[in-house]
C-alpha cells in the first residue's frame, strides 16, 4: 500500500514538473520571439537604412568632402578608362589622340556606366533578400 502511494506521488510530481518545463518553454520562446521582433525592425527590402560609411573608406570629420571627391573622381577615372578600352582599344597612342580634357564629357560617361552598374547591384541585393519571418 505505502509502495503505490509512493507511485502515485511519484506520478503526480512527474506530471506537476512537465506542466512547469512546458511553462519555462513557453516564457523562453515568448521572450525570444520579442527579441526577434526587436531585432528586425525592417520588414521590406526599401525600409532599410543605408550607411555609406559601410560601403566606401570615409575618414571621420571629412565625410563631405569625401563624397565630394569620389562624386567627382570616380566617375572620371571610370569614364577615362572605358574610353581607353572601348573607343582606343587599349592602345595609349590611340588614346592619346582623344580628347581627354573635356573633363564634363568624361565625366558623363563614366556616371552613366557607375549609375548602371549600382542599379545593378542594387537589383541583385533586392533579389537576394530575404523577408525576415513575421511572427504574429
Amino acid at each position: 500500500m505505502h509502495e503505490l502511494n509512493d507511485e502515485l506521488a511519484k506520478q503526480k510530481n512527474i506530471v506537476y514538473m512537465n506542466q512547469m518545463l512546458m511553462k519555462d518553454r513557453a516564457s523562453i520562446r515568448r521572450t525570444n520571439i520579442s527579441k526577434t521582433r526587436k531585432k528586425r525592425k525592417h520588414q521590406s527590402f526599401g525600409s532599410q537604412t543605408v550607411d555609406l560609411k559601410e560601403i566606401v573608406f570615409v575618414p571621420d570629420g571629412y565625410e563631405t568632402i569625401s563624397y565630394m571627391l569620389y562624386i567627382l573622381i570616380v566617375p572620371y577615372l571610370v569614364g577615362a578608362v572605358c574610353l581607353f578600352f572601348v573607343i582606343a582599344g587599349g592602345n595609349i597612342d590611340n588614346f592619346m589622340l582623344l580628347d581627354t580634357s573635356a573633363f564634363m564629357i568624361v565625366w558623363a560617361i563614366g556616371y552613366e556606366i557607375v549609375a548602371v552598374v549600382s542599379l545593378c547591384w542594387i537589383l541583385l541585393l533586392y533579389l537576394q533578400y530575404e523577408e525576415p519571418e513575421r511572427f504574429y
